[in-house]
C-alpha cells in the first residue's frame, strides 16, 4: 500500500467525539473478542507499532492493551468498513482478551433472540 499513515487514518469517519469503533478479532479463528474505541491517534498507534492502542472513554487516556495485564494483541491486520465509520482489527490475541479473565468479552450474556428461519437447500 503506497498511502501513508496520515492518509489511511484521514478515510476513517470518526463520531462527533471523535472516535471510531474497533472490533477485535482473532485472526486465525475469526473468533470476535472485544470491541474498543479509538481516536486519531489511538488508530495511528496501532497502525505503526504492530500492538494495539485504545481511546478509554472513562479514563480520558490512552491504553495499550497487555501493558498491565500481560495479555498482549499483537497486530495481523486492519480493515475499514464499507461506510468508514468501524475498524476490524486481526489480532494474535495473548492470554485473555476481556478483563474480566475471559477469552472474549462476548461469552457472558446471551440475549436469547429468538433464531431467524433457516435458508432453503439449492
Amino acid at each position: 500500500m503506497s498511502d501513508t499513515v496520515d492518509e489511511r487514518v484521514a478515510r476513517v469517519v470518526f463520531t462527533a467525539d471523535g472516535l471510531v469503533a474497533a472490533i477485535v478479532q482473532q485472526w486465525d479463528t475469526r473468533e470476535v473478542l472485544m470491541l474498543g474505541w479509538m481516536d486519531a491517534e489511538a488508530l495511528r498507534r496501532t497502525l505503526t507499532s504492530g500492538r494495539v492502542t485504545f481511546w478509554s472513554r472513562s479514563r480520558r487516556e490512552y491504553w495499550r492493551k497487555g501493558d498491565t495485564s500481560g495479555n498482549i494483541q499483537l497486530v495481523r491486520g486492519a480493515r475499514l468498513d464499507c461506510d468508514g465509520d468501524a475498524i476490524l482489527l486481526e489480532v494474535d490475541q495473548v492470554g485473555p482478551a476481556c478483563h474480566t479473565g475471559t477469552r472474549t468479552c462476548f461469552d457472558s450474556d446471551d440475549l436469547d433472540p429468538v433464531a431467524g428461519p433457516t435458508r432453503p437447500l439449492p
